[in-house]
This record gives structure tokens, C-alpha cells and sequence, in this order.
């Protein structure tokens, strides 16, 4: 007689429906490391915000508890079947992107941040964590429109994606246009408007594009809310936060999206030339159960 499976145990049926593995207590680590040396760092800034806190009275009232779950949010989701290989390219191109990003918002002074630094270093750390985020986002938003698609034995056809997709990134450039107008004699400036036009104009795939782009401009919301309502940063026409910034977010989620691809290119094509594996294996890639319709 074969033997019954064996049931898992609460703890281990809680981990294995948020996916967590032993690459997500590495990455998670991590993150908690980041925090802790971001803090030592820029303890000034820590104890600034801390000493506003009454600890003696209502210190409740005045905790950011928009900003504690907006962590907890990317903690839980950065963690959801983490792969540390793959996981560290989206990291890599987390980091140049926002430090190119910040440089470019902070130097043309479309954006500034209330320690005037441009950029500064201690919000770089964000993008890379915010990347793994939404990475996440879009693995659970294909996969749900997967599977409504086969409850419902039907999908919307690839000429809605690639329409939806002109529309809403057509509608992103004007508004990235109207924005950026008063500096566009920045050649910071003119170079993001090209990287978006160049990106606009290539699309190598229509849906998981829009799914990324929304993915990214749901936590933009967020994380543009409580920056600035907080003050931590401030946009030249002052909007707490600004539509521009918002689905700025989903912009560079995409053009993340597209990086990290192109980097998986090149990896595997130097890979391949080296012999360490034949053009007819996989390469690793996170994404690479997402199939768009194009």
C-alpha cells in the first residue's frame, strides 16, 4: 500500500501559499541589512523624524503607518518565490535606473528632496526593492488574467493589447511632454524623453508591457503619496503627488522590465559562447512563464 501524503503543518502551508524558499530568508536578509546600514548611515535623518514622536504619550498618532505598510507590502512580495540569480539582475538594474532617474528629476530640479542633495544616496536603495515588488505584481497579475481567461474560456484578443497599449502609452508621453516642458532645454531632460519615445516605439510585447506599466504605477501611488505628503521630496508644482509621477513609475517599470531582458540576452549569449550550457537550454529567467499574445 502506498503511503498518504503527508500534511503540511500550518507554518509550512502559510509558506508555501506565499511562496516563500530559501532564496526569499537570503533576499529578505538582506533587505533588513540594507535598512539597518541605511540607518547607521543616515542616523541624522533617522533621528530627526524619531524625536518628533511623543514615546511618553499617544506615540501612536503620530507613527507613518503608511510607510510601515507600504515595507511590510514589499517585504511580503519581494519574498514570494524569490530566485537569487535572477533576482540579482532586476537588482543591478534597479540601482543604475533609479540613480540615473534621481539624477536626472533632482538636477533639473523637477523634483528635490528637503536634504537638497541631488541625488541623494539613502532613497537609491528604494528602486532596486521596489523593482523586486512589482516584479512580483506582475507575475500575480498575469497569472490571475490567465486563469480568468481560461475560467471564462476566453481572452482578450492580441488587437486589444496592442490598442490599449497605444492609448495609454501615447497618453503617458503627453503628459510627460506637458510636465518636463519647462526643462526641456536640459539635455538631462531631452535624453528621458528620447528613452521614452525609443521605448514607446519598440514594444516587444503589447500586454505584459500594459501589465507591467500598471503594476508599477500601483505602487508608484504609494510610494509618490507618502513622499510627498511627508515632504521627503517635493514636485515644482507642488501636487501631493502629481498624475506625472505616478505613472512615471510604471514607465520605469518597463524600461527595468526591458534592461533586465537584455541583460538575460547577453548573459546568455556569453553563456553560450563559453560552453557552459547549449542555446537549447533555459537561461533562468524569472519571467520567462509569462507569454505574452504578441
Amino acid at each position: 500500500m502506498s503511503k498518504r501524503p503527508q500534511k503540511l503543518n500550518l507554518p509550512a502551508r502559510i509558506r508555501h501559499w506565499l511562496g516563500w524558499n530559501r532564496s526569499s530568508y537570503y533576499l529578505m536578509s538582506a533587505f533588513v541589512l540594507t535598512l539597518i546600514l541605511l540607518g547607521y548611515v543616515w542616523w541624522p535623518l533617522a533621528e530627526e523624524y524619531l524625536s518628533y514622536i511623543p514615546w511618553d504619550g499617544a506615540w501612536w498618532r503620530y507613527i507613518d503607518w503608511l510607510l510601515i505598510n507600504i515595507f511590510l507590502f514589499m517585504s511580503l512580495t519581494i519574498m514570494a518565490k524569490a530566485d537569487l540569480r535572477q533576482d540579482f539582475r532586476i537588482i543591478l538594474v534597479g540601482l543604475a535606473g533609479g540613480l540615473v532617474i534621481e539624477s536626472w528629476g533632482t538636477q533639473t530640479e523637477i523634483w528635490t528632496y528637503y536634504t537638497n542633495e541631488r541625488p541623494p544616496l539613502w532613497i537609491i536603495p528604494a528602486w532596486p526593492i521596489a523593482s523586486l515588488s512589482i516584479d512580483r505584481l506582475v507575475c500575480f497579475l498575469d497569472r490571475g488574467l490567465k486563469a480568468l481567461g481560461t475560467e471564462r474560456r476566453s481572452s482578450p484578443p492580441t488587437a486589444f493589447w496592442r490598442v490599449a497599449y497605444w492609448i495609454v502609452f501615447l497618453l503617458y508621453g503627453g503628459i510627460l511632454l506637458e510636465y518636463v516642458a519647462p526643462t526641456m532645454d536640459k539635455p538631462l531632460t531631452l535624453l528621458a524623453v528620447l528613452t521614452v519615445v525609443f521605448l514607446t516605439l519598440t514594444p516587444t510585447d503589447h500586454r505584459l508591457a500594459l501589465i507591467t506599466f500598471a503594476a508599477g504605477s500601483g505602487l508608484g501611488y504609494f510610494l509618490e503619496l507618502w513622499g510627498t505628503t511627508r515632504e521627503a521630496w517635493t514636485y515644482y508644482t507642488l501636487a501631493r503627488p502629481p498624475v506625472f509621477a505616478v505613472l512615471s513609475h510604471g514607465l520605469a517599470a518597463v524600461a527595468f522590465w526591458r534592461a533586465v531582458r537584455v541583460l538575460d540576452g547577453f548573459l546568455r549569449r556569453l553563456r553560450i559562447a563559453r560552453g557552459w550550457f547549449s542555446p537549447s537550454e533555459p537561461a533562468g529567467i524569472h519571467l520567462e512563464n509569462l507569454s505574452g499574445e504578441d
